[in-house]
């Protein structure tokens, strides 16, 4: 198995307003409130997810799963 980053992901902007399928991508990040961080490793999967939200989202390398 190959060494494989993480990646912090904190909403910065509300999902209220936007489309079912953007706020559907918020709750399975884990991210359905303001200013809430998870931390998630760093896939091609997780990648899409986030250029589904990229505006509603701020996103940064971590060394590992604690954040």
């Amino acid at each position: 198995m190959s060494e494989q980053g993480y990646l912090k992901i904190t909403q910065t902007r509300s999902g209220a307003g936007r489309s079912e399928r953007q706020q559907a991508t918020l709750v399975g990040l884990g991210l359905n409130k303001m200013h809430r961080a998870r931390v998630w490793r760093d896939t091609p999967e997780v990648r899409g997810r986030i250029a589904k939200v990229h505006h509603l989202v701020s996103v940064v390398a971590v060394d590992g799963p604690e954040g």
